[in-house]
């Protein structure tokens, strides 16, 4: 079977191994929105943005009233895994393990994703630390962010619109001085400075300000919070109980799962990269996908492997 990559996503690795077109493998090992309108035809219609330099200005702008926050504040990334990397390299970081594997194992502000990857829980009230990754929030809440304005935020806008391709992330500096930054205007600069030119490909660009129009949190929420649920009464079918979250995907203990599903052409993300080698994340099927994981568990006869 094919290699465990570290953060899931392996899909077309795992239907060119099956002998499959990339569409013939459910990957549920990428937690993307189950419910995002296929933003192919967006992208068609700003093809003409090939033929220049990228201008990220407008997306920026567009990006930052969403948010509603001010313009100065944001800045676009080449995926969130620039933003996190950026913001390392700036203010550094630590982490209260399990965590997710890209944000920084040192000193400096304390990092913490929202939900929780890789539990899916939401940070109780009150929570504090200097940097928030709110990449899964918007699905997890129906709302954008979480506000705070006093800590750093990244994010990865292509988990929320399940185009992973195009690579839009984006970094928010605090709105006044916090733990994280005592100078949110010198943090700014100090990001822009270490940013390549051109960073944002023109496609990204050119299509954010259409993606955010388009965009429905509350539904997309809360068609998210449904699917979770029935994926939830169809893991407990088959013997397995997977932890409670609060996001588009749940945690199952289960050892050599993902190498007997994905042995029927559905793939889930293992969580090695976590410090959790006996465990899976499951991402939540679209529309559709759970029948498709129900025969993937017979096939295999899952009710016989729950640890």
């Amino acid at each position: 079977m094919i290699a465990v990559g570290p953060h899931g996503g392996d899909g077309a690795r795992l239907a060119a191994a099956l002998g499959v077109e990339p569409g013939g493998v459910l990957d549920l090992s990428a937690s993307l929105n189950p419910v995002a309108p296929d933003v192919r035809a967006v992208v068609a219609a700003h093809l003409d943005a090939l033929d220049r330099y990228p201008d990220p200005e407008p997306a920026r702008e567009a990006l930052a009233a969403a948010l509603d926050v001010e313009p100065g504040r944001v800045l676009l990334t080449n995926g969130g895994s620039e933003a996190i990397a950026l913001v390392t390299a700036g203010i550094g970081g630590h982490v209260e393990e399990p965590e997710f594997a890209l944000h920084p194992r040192g000193t400096g502000p304390r990092w913490r994703s929202d939900p929780h990857n890789p539990s899916g829980r939401l940070a109780a009230p009150g929570e504090v630390a200097g940097v928030w990754d709110e990449a899964f929030y918007p699905l997890a809440t129906g709302r954008w962010t979480g506000g705070r304005a006093a800590s750093v935020v990244v994010g990865s806008l292509t988990k929320v619109f399940a185009c992973p391709g195009l690579r839009i992330g984006y970094v928010v500096v605090p709105e006044r001085p916090g733990v994280a930054c005592s100078d949110p205007p010198a943090l700014m600069a100090a990001l822009r400075r270490a940013q390549p030119a051109w960073a944002v490909n023109g496609l990204a660009a050119a299509v954010l300000p259409t993606l955010l129009e388009r965009a429905d949190l509350p539904g997309w929420a809360a068609s998210v919070a449904e699917l979770r649920r029935e994926l939830v009464d169809l893991l407990g079918r088959h013997g397995f109980d997977p932890a409670p979250s609060d996001a588009n995907w749940v945690l199952v203990r289960a050892r050599g799962l993902r190498d007997r599903l994905a042995c029927q052409g559905v793939l889930v993300r293992d969580c090695t990269s976590f410090g959790l080698p006996d465990v899976v994340r499951i991402a939540v099927p679209p529309p559709g996908g759970h029948a498709r994981l129900a025969a993937a568990f017979d096939a295999v006869r899952a009710t016989a492997v729950p640890a």
